[in-house]
Formats: C-alpha cells, sequence, structure tokens
C-alpha cells in the first residue's frame, strides 16, 4: 500500500504529518524487547512452573495492543486529546482506589488489580494523562487570570501522590514528583519555589528513611558495598563479564538464570549479557533520539499547552528511562521500573504507548491540505 499526498484521506493527513522518525523508533524499541525476551525470559518463566515462551507471547499480544493505542490516539487532534486524557485520568484514579481497596498485598504493597485474567496496574496508565492535564492548567492559567492554574495543578499532584504512597510505591511517587516540578518550572515558577521543591523533597527522603523500613533497608544495602544486595550485584557482574559485545544472542546465563527480574526491572543488564556494553549504548541513543526528536519538533509550535505538554512528557519518559538504568548500573538504590517499550509487563507498555502517542497526537505538523 502507498500513500500519495493527493490523496485525501484521515490516514493519508495522519502519515505525512506524524513525526515518522519517532514512531520508527518507538515501533523498533518494541521489536528490541521482544527479541531480548526470547532469551531473557524462559529462564524466569521456568522458575514459575510456565511454559518456556509464556511471558514472550504475552508480551506480543501487548505490543499488538500497544501499536493500536500509539497509532490510535496519534490520529486525535488537541482538543480530542484533552477530553481523553480527562477521561483516562478519571478512570485510572477510580483504579488507584480500587488498587487499595481491593488488590492483592505482594512484598507488602499493594499496586496490582486483577481484571479478566490480567494484573493491571493503574499508575502506569495515569502519569501521561496526568502530566497532559497538568499541562492543560498551567496554559489555561496563563491565558485567563480567573482559572486557579496552580491551584489545579496542586491539586491533580497531591491526589495522584497521596493514593500512590498509600499503596505505598514511592519509586512512582519519585517519578511523578520530579516531573511535576519539571513542568512547574517549566510554567513560569519563581526560583524560590524551586527552592522550597528541593528541601521537601529532602525532608521527604529524611523522613521515609526514619519511618519506612523497607526504603531505609534499600538505602543501607546501597550505601554499604559489602551488604546484601542480590538483584544490583548480579546486574554488574553481568555488565563486567560481557565486554563490548557479549556472549552472543542465547548465550547470556548470570542474568537469566541468576537474576530473578531480568526480563522486566533488570532487562538493560540481560541485554548487557548477551549483546554487550556497546548495544546497551545504542539503546541509549535510541531513547535519547526520541527525546530530542520530539524536543526539537515542538519547538516549532507556539501553542503553549503543546509545548508545556510535549516537555512534560518527555521528562517523564526521559526520567523513567534513567532510573531503570542508573538502578542496573548499581548508581541508585534498586527500585522497581521498568525500561520504557522493552521491559516485560502490559500495563507499563500500554502506558508508555499511551505517552508516546499523545506525544506524536500533539507534535503533528499542519493539516496536508496546507502542504499541497
Amino acid at each position: 500500500m502507498v500513500l500519495s499526498r493527493s490523496e485525501r484521506s484521515h490516514l493519508t493527513e495522519w502519515w505525512f504529518t506524524v513525526d515518522r522518525g519517532v514512531l520508527g523508533l518507538s515501533c523498533l524499541l518494541l521489536v528490541i524487547g521482544i527479541v531480548m525476551l526470547l532469551s531473557a525470559s524462559p529462564p524466569v518463566a521456568l522458575r514459575h512452573d510456565l511454559p518456556p515462551f509464556y511471558f514472550v507471547k504475552r508480551q506480543i499480544g501487548f505490543a499488538m495492543l500497544g501499536c493500536a493505542v500509539l497509532v490510535g490516539i496519534s490520529m486525535l487532534n488537541e482538543k480530542s486529546v484533552r477530553r481523553l486524557s480527562l477521561f483516562v485520568f478519571f478512570g485510572a484514579l477510580v483504579g488507584l482506589v480500587g488498587v487499595l481497596l481491593f488488590g492483592p498485598e505482594l512484598n507488602g504493597a499493594q499496586r496490582w488489580l486483577r481484571l479478566f485474567g490480567f494484573s493491571v496496574q493503574p499508575s502506569e496508565i495515569m502519569k501521561p494523562v496526568f502530566i497532559v492535564l497538568t499541562a492543560w492548567a498551567f496554559s489555561e492559567g496563563q491565558k485567563r487570570a480567573d482559572v486557579p492554574a496552580h491551584s489545579l495543578a496542586v491539586g491533580f499532584y497531591v491526589l495522584c501522590a497521596l493514593l500512590l504512597i498509600l499503596q505505598p510505591d514511592f519509586g512512582q511517587t519519585l517519578l511523578l514528583t520530579a516531573t511535576w516540578v519539571g513542568m512547574f518550572f517549566l510554567g513560569g515558577l519563581a526560583w524560590g519555589w524551586v527552592l522550597f521543591f528541593f528541601m521537601a523533597g529532602i525532608a521527604s527522603l529524611f523522613l521515609a528513611y526514619q519511618f519506612l523500613p523497607h526504603v531505609a533497608s534499600r538505602i543501607n544495602h546501597f550505601l554499604d558495598p559489602l551488604g546484601e544486595n542480590y538483584q544490583i550485584s548480579r546486574a554488574l557482574e553481568a555488565f563486567r563479564q560481557a565486554g563490548w559485545f557479549g556472549r552472543g544472542p542465547g548465550e547470556g546465563s548470570l542474568a537469566e538464570q541468576y537474576l530473578p527480574d531480568a526480563h522486566n526491572d533488570f532487562i538493560f543488564a540481560a541485554i548487557a549479557d548477551e549483546f554487550g556494553v556497546f548495544s546497551c549504548l545504542l539503546l541509549l541513543l535510541i531513547y535519547a533520539g526520541i527525546v530530542f526528536l520530539c524536543l526539537v519538533r515542538v519547538r516549532s509550535i507556539a501553542d503553549g499547552f503543546v509545548r508545556l505538554a510535549v516537555s512534560g512528557l518527555m521528562l517523564l519518559f526521559a526520567l523513567q528511562t534513567c532510573i531503570h538504568m542508573s538502578v542496573n548500573l548499581g548508581l541508585i538504590p534498586a527500585k522497581g521500573m521498568t525500561l520504557p517499550l522493552v521491559s516485560y509487563g502490559g500495563t507499563s507498555l500500554i502506558g508508555s504507548c499511551l505517552l508516546l502517542g499523545i506525544t506524536l497526537a500533539l507534535t503533528r505538523r499542519r493539516p496536508i491540505s496546507e502542504l499541497v
């Protein structure tokens, strides 16, 4: 099928106005994730008495659904994106409340809901639409003095952060907070408020260390090089032994056999084990390319809402990527954070596709009728 600029259809207009570079890199990450699961997930599945390619088959299904979400949302206009975000946001909030009321407790936390035989993590869906609504509040506040922009933005944040803390999920809370503060700054926040948020963050970390045993345990293990830090130690060993080009496809053994979360939270180490540090650098360039292309594209857009929303979405995307890679490299304490589009996990993958679909929708160029 060949699309021509002379055609007048919604599909043709979408194809010639969407950022095909970002679209292509996103699809490439999905393929990389499936390829990695072919070798990284069978040992994990066998340890759980599951068929060897259980995770691979499920991830392929998630990837197909994710592609549909990404492409479908990227076809929307700005107004439809805002309406959809509001609808999804309230749905995610209902899900977060449902997690606290009905979600199973795993390792001392309630983060999942069981729906139709699948485990759903509402926080992954909530994050990108939260960014869109926060950007809308700030942009409306800049246009109209009667809109309580800062109050709305603070209200959105407090509600989401409170529901995450009650689970508790401090990793997602930290990620959401850092992105929200970054958007607050981009939206015209005074330097005095930046200092306030910084001090509040330090105080919150201190209180969490003092009163939450599992937080204190992770920090202590991270600071003590001789302490028990099993997964990070195995991940670092994978990087050291793999070298520049790794053991080869399907030949990795360290991360896959001894790393419990090699298919999701530590898939970056699994990539290093099989394909080497050089491949990890290439993967980092793909993520950087997506962020760079989106930020360059949005520079030419005058709409304040679009500029702030895309900047916030890319900040969220980049921070999650950096946190995952930093944990795998032993630079920060261990925290369950997936690598967008690559790690195993249906809700995480759908959330990332939702984020990128919204970004592509907001950065599409003017209609094709103006280009011909």
